[in-house]
């Protein structure tokens, strides 16, 4: 039986822990430093709140315990470079550490963090690893189970991640660094949020924690860094998308594609909170790609019944977003929009040529075998539903394309 004080230490530990690592890897320069001083404030957490209560601010216990803790080591580093000089011999590199300076601003200990863990030395899935452990606060395994992988080849990420930051200064980048930083930063969150509100495998449509995991993220790099428009953008375009969460999926996980979704289980403070991010978005500058995307999600979530979606004003918005972010994915977007704004053989007329790039992408296969199926060419739009049904993917995806292969009406046999 799990405690009232150990859910209460899990749940201070999932809100705290990202500041707590962040201004302690300041201090010691070094992630796996920090986060062994963290771990040390959870267990004494966990061994003195069950008998003495939580305490009233929690947050700020946990640091004192860190800092205590961080103080000690520094002492006994001290002894040791004092003992060191005595006997006449040079002391080693790591021992060279000034005295731990901790009521720096924890705000910029924050961002020091995520724009560290995202430098460019790092892959990134060491950075989307790396970011969910020392920022949201997940263990190797919740990742592992999040990501479909083996917990080992987690683990093995954030050491390769750390090991890759060692020697890394531990300070704010130049204005042009942090440019290229806060870019990354946005992607792993995006990334992050992506896999929870699609999973690329398994048996599962949603993975709820990870979308949860980003949007807390996301909200604290917006709180950061207040002037990045793409930040607001992405929070923005994360806070529509969430919405819909509760109107995806049946009872039984099934997917519920948008034109059937219930939308009155939409989730209406989110999308208030989103129109509101991207109000801020748009002030600093309406162009980035995550602003524009979540332009595209607001004219979804200001629909309350699909025949009111402005399909024109989406397929304009894509042309833009084209522009700014050239891509197959974006163009196959475009072509649903295009599609339902000037009709399928629009929409097929830009599918067409992604042939090449995306025959191995289910979603291609999709898109395509629905516009041809508005088009009557039935045939063809079971072939392409059992194509998309044929590729390896999520496991409700592939049902998905299965069952719309399924209801495509036979050709007439008179005709075939």
């Amino acid at each position: 039986m799990v405690s009232a004080a150990h859910r209460a230490v899990e749940a201070v530990w999932r809100i705290e822990s990202g500041r707590l690592v962040a201004q302690l890897a300041r201090v010691t320069g070094d992630v796996g430093l920090a986060e062994e001083l963290a771990q040390d404030a959870l267990v004494a957490a966990l061994e003195q709140w069950p008998s003495r209560g939580v305490p009233e601010d929690p947050g700020p216990w946990l640091m004192a315990v860190a800092r205590h803790k961080a103080v000690d080591r520094f002492r006994r580093q001290a002894t040791f470079r004092r003992k060191i000089a005595e006997i006449g011999r040079e002391a080693p590199a790591w021992a060279d550490l000034d005295g731990p300076d901790l009521d720096d601003h924890i705000g910029d200990d924050l961002l020091r963090l995520i724009l560290t863990a995202c430098h460019p030395a790092v892959p990134v899935e060491g950075q989307v690893a790396l970011v969910l452990k020392t920022l949201g606060g997940l263990g190797t395994g919740e990742i592992a189970r999040a990501f479909l992988v083996p917990e080992p080849t987690v683990a093995q990420r954030i050491v390769r991640a750390k090991r890759a930051l060692r020697g890394v200064t531990f300070a704010l980048p130049t204005p042009a660094e942090t440019g290229e930083r806060l870019a990354a930063a946005v992607k792993v969150v995006y990334l992050i949020f992506n896999e929870g509100y699609a999973a690329t495998a398994g048996d599962d449509w949603m993975r709820p924690t990870l979308c949860q995991e980003a949007l807390r993220l996301g909200r604290l790099l917006a709180g950061l860094v207040p002037g990045a428009a793409e930040v607001h953008g992405l929070v923005a375009l994360m806070e529509l998308q969430a919405s819909r969460t509760a109107a995806r999926t049946r009872p039984d996980g099934t997917p519920v594609l948008l034109p059937e979704q219930d939308r009155h289980r939409w989730d209406r403070l989110l999308i208030r909170r989103g129109l509101a991010s991207l109000a801020r978005a748009e002030e600093i500058s309406a162009v980035g790609p995550y602003t524009l995307q979540a332009a595209i999600a607001a004219c979804h979530a200001r629909a309350w019944h699909p025949d009111e979606t402005d399909w024109g004003r989406i397929a304009a918005l894509y042309r833009v977003l084209s522009h700014v972010q050239p891509s197959p994915i974006v163009e196959l977007n475009r072509a649903v929009a295009v599609g339902m704004a000037d009709g399928p053989a629009a929409g097929l007329a830009i599918v067409a040529p992604l042939a090449d790039s995306l025959d191995g992408y289910a979603l291609f296969h999709a898109v395509r075998g629905d516009l041809l199926s508005r088009l009557g060419r039935d045939a063809e739009a079971r072939v392409c539903f059992g194509r998309a049904a044929a590729l390896p993917g999520n496991a409700r995806e592939r049902e998905l394309f299965s069952a719309r292969a399924g209801a495509v009406p036979d050709p007439d046999p008179a005709v075939s």
